[in-house]
Order: C-alpha cells, then structure tokens, then sequence
C-alpha cells in the first residue's frame, strides 16, 4: 500500500478492487471549544504514517423519516474530515469531482455507501473527494449580530467546503489529482451549496466547473439570520445571554435545533442554511450569477420530474378534491389569482393526461410543487448563468422509482446512485430498482457527468448530442430508460407556472 504524504503528514488508505480510498483524512482543526461558530482553521500536522481507512464521524444532527436522509454512523461536533478515493497516487493529472453531500443543510455525511467514489473512479479514470461540513445550528448560525467582535461566522458550513477546496488544491496532485482541473458537486443543499459556492468571492479559483442535481443556491438576509439565532437563544433560554452558547453542550444546541425547526414549521422557508452576511456572503446567489460572479464557470444543472414525491412519502395523504387542490396550490404560489390558479392546474392536468402520467389532484400538486420548487430555479441560474458562460447545460430526470408500487416516481435523491453508480449499495435496490435498464441508465449518466468533468462537456456517445441550453430552443438532457435530448419539455407547464413565479 502507497503511502501519501500530504501538507500535514502521511496517510496509509485502503486497496479496493482497482482503486485506493483515503477515508477520514482531517482537512480543518476540529470546531469546537473556542472554534465552535467559527471559521475553520487548518488541522495539526501529524507525525509518522497517519491510517486512513475508517471514515470520519458525521457532523451533528437529528435522526429524519425519510430512509437514508440522516447519516446512519456516528456523530461527533469534531467533523470536518474528507475523502479521496484515486486509482493511483502515481502523480498523474486526473480530473477531480468534489462532492458535497445534500441533507437539507441539518443532516447527512460523505461516507454513507450511496457516495463511495469507486465506482466513478474505476470508471472514469478520475480522483472523487467526498467531504463532511458543518450542518444546522453548528454551521449556519448567525451570531455575529448578537456577538460583535469575535470572529464568529454566520457560513461556517459552506466556509468549511472552501477549507476543503483549500486542501484538495495543495495535496490532491500527491493522490493523482488535477488541482486545476477540480468539478464541485452537490444534490439538493449540496447542490444549494455549489450555488452559493459560485457567489462567494473567497471560492473563486478552487474549483473550475460545477454540477447541480435539484438545487440551485440560496441566502436568507441578514435580518433573518438574526431572527433564527434569537429564536435558538430563547430555545436554550440564553436569550438575555447569548455569549452561552458558545459553552453550551453540543447535544443541547442539537435539542433546541431541532425544537426551533418545529415550532416554526416551514414558514418563512428552511430555518438553518446560508446567510447574505455581507462579508462571506454578499448577495443571493442567483443575483450574483446574473452578475457574472460564475462567467468563467462550465455548469450543468437538473432537477427530477416528480421531486416532492419523496417528502410526500413520509406523510399520510388521502385524496383532496379540487377546491383543496386549488388551495394548496394558491398558497405556494400567493401572487396567482383564483383564475390563474385554475388555469395551472388545467394545463397541468392536460399535459399529464396526453403523457399517460398519473394525474390525480395529489399527483398534480406534487407536479406544481416540484416545479415551484425546483425546476423553475434551475432553469433560471441556467439562464443566468448562459448570458456569461456558453458551457451551461441542462438535464431533466424522469426514471421511475419502483418503490412503493411506483408511486414516487421521479423523485428527489432518485438520481444520486446512478451518477454514483452505487445501484448495488444497499436499499438502493429497492429505491433504483435493478436489472439491464438500471445498469445502463447509471452508465449513461456516470459517462455524462464524467465527460463533463474531464471537457466541460457532457454528451457522449452513449446519450447523443448535448447541446448548451438556449432560452430559445431550450435544449435538456433527459434521462431514463432511454435517453436523448428535448427541446423545452414540458414546455406547456413551464410556460404557464412561469408567469406566477416572481
């Protein structure tokens, strides 16, 4: 086994079948104690032959309802550790994909099974680095308001990544690396992360292209962030005390996490995530985008067909008639009057009847949500982002999960282990589903995103002809069973959710 001497020491990984994997290797001192809320600083260097073959413990956080979404090994608020999975350390350049794992910014980790880098590694040639970062109260709070003057940071999460950007540009070449060559990617908050990765000016040059599955980037103002930390304050009852928090137990800041995320519901948006801070983060993402923060960066970006299938699956639903149904959707979409409302829906339910997609009301707002949600934000940073860089490219997934009799079709995260290729890791049977058009379907999209790693391109022979979107013919990527390229589908939902979307 090669050892691999990095900027802090040398480490010993694992031989796998036709790789190595460097598991649990420090990339930031750990953030606690008096680093707790602050940015990350780099790690101890270590003496001798460090071993790297068990996995860092996971960032803080609660357990969740859906399979797979919390990390399912041990926590610790010490958990800023990464990845690196390479066919060699034998110095040679190979593109590098840096993934960020998505969570919803309060859960998840690099080392679940879905994320093992082998299989992209054995396959493309390339080196794959998975990261952990700083979740929820821990890494998204904005105290800086409440405790001027002492360096306390209101992006530790997202700041972490650029610590782990920092360490991949100056020790990835000792794993067989290009650090001029480096692809970040992210799903759901992984993929938010990539996006307002593009707009903080202290990531610019760390990574050279970026890949977003069903994300785009966000910021809540200053005066939010403030507003979240006081509601946590008041949880703990240190409101009158805020210096307290930095002190307190990491399983109580995680209780009054969770507590506060309940009390406020979903009102007002998701509580923990980035902050437009004015120094880490200085407007939302999608408004630098357009200002040409990301010009020089190739993006490829997607979202699922059926994307709230997955939360809708964790709750009990019985069937709601129209007036419900037109409720429901008015309250997403609050600046659509009654008959705009019922037009959406109309055009809804006639597209989906003339696609043989199922189309009860339930499966009709979940079609409306999804779009609200996620589709229309991407293809908005795709136009964005296109006035500045011709390399932008846009895919739409509508595979069908088998699970639960198929009622979840394309739903959000179904697309991760196929770009992974982990359709063998387990459950992932029962999710993806397995058999030829399985297998291909990971093939067509791991080729993709590979090729795009290594050319800033993603077509391939496989797949056809990629073009770079356009407002005018739209052009996306689908992938399924069979894939190729449509002009602008689903255009005649698009087209009518559009208008009612500020």
């Amino acid at each position: 086994m090669t050892h691999v001497a990095t900027t802090y020491g040398q480490l010993e990984g694992l031989q796998r079948e036709g790789h190595q994997a460097f598991l649990g290797i420090p990339f930031a001192a750990p953030p606690v104690g008096d680093r707790r809320f602050k940015a990350p600083e780099p790690p101890a260097s270590w003496s001798g032959v460090r071993a790297a073959k068990e996995y860092g413990k996971a960032a803080r956080q609660t357990s969740h309802p859906i399979p797979g979404f919390a990390a399912s090994g041990p926590q610790d608020e010490d958990c800023l550790y990464l990845n690196v999975y390479t066919p060699a350390p034998d110095g040679q350049r190979r593109p590098v994909l840096f993934w960020i794992h998505g969570g919803g910014y309060t859960h998840g980790t690099a080392s679940e099974p879905l994320y093992d880098g082998g299989p992209l590694v054995t396959r493309g040639d390339v080196v794959v680095v998975g990261i952990n970062y700083r979740l929820g109260a821990f890494g998204f709070l904005h105290l800086d308001d409440h405790l001027p003057g002492q360096g306390l940071s209101a992006n530790c999460g997202q700041l972490d990544m650029i610590a782990a950007l920092e360490w991949t540009r100056d020790n990835i070449a000792a794993f067989g690396g290009d650090p001029g060559n480096v692809t970040i990617f992210g799903e759901s908050a992984g993929a938010a992360a990539v996006g307002t990765l593009l707009a903080m000016p202290a990531a610019k040059g760390l990574f050279h292209k970026a890949v977003l599955q069903s994300g785009t980037g966000r910021g809540v103002d200053r005066e939010r962030g403030k507003q979240i930390a006081q509601m946590v304050l008041d949880e703990l009852g240190i409101g009158e005390d805020p210096a307290a928090i930095r002190t307190v137990s990491a399983d109580r800041l995680l209780e009054a996490q969770g507590a506060v995320a309940a009390k406020a519901g979903r009102a007002g948006g998701p509580l923990y995530g980035p902050v437009v801070d004015g120094a880490s983060l200085q407007q939302r993402p999608i408004e630098a985008v357009r200002g040409g923060a990301a010009a020089a960066i190739p993006l490829m970006l997607g979202t699922n067909r059926d994307e709230t299938k997955l939360f809708a699956a964790t709750m009990r639903r019985e069937e709601i008639d129209d007036a419900a149904l037109a409720k429901a959707i008015g309250a997403t979409l609050p600046g659509g009057s009654a008959e705009a409302i019922a037009a959406l829906i109309a055009t809804y339910k006639k597209s989906r009847a003339e696609k043989g997609l199922p189309g009860t009301n339930l499966d009709i707002m979940d079609a409306i949500q999804s779009d609200n949600m996620m589709r229309i934000n991407a293809i908005r940073l795709a136009e964005a982002q296109r006035t500045h860089q011709p390399q932008t490219y846009l895919y739409l997934f509508t595979y069908e999960s088998p699970a639960r009799g198929g009622s979840m079709g394309s739903c959000h995260a179904l697309e991760m282990p196929f770009v992974f290729g982990t359709t063998k890791a387990p459950t992932q049977d029962r999710f993806a589903g397995s058999g030829p058009d399985v297998e291909r379907l990971a093939e067509n999209m791991m080729d993709a995103w590979l090729s795009f790693a290594r050319t800033g391109s993603p077509g391939h022979e496989r797949i056809g002809e990629w073009p770079p979107y356009d407002a005018a013919t739209r052009p996306t990527m689908i992938f399924d069973r069979q894939c190729g390229l449509e002009n602008d589908p689903f255009s005649e939902e698009r087209q009518a959710i559009e208008q009612l979307i500020p």
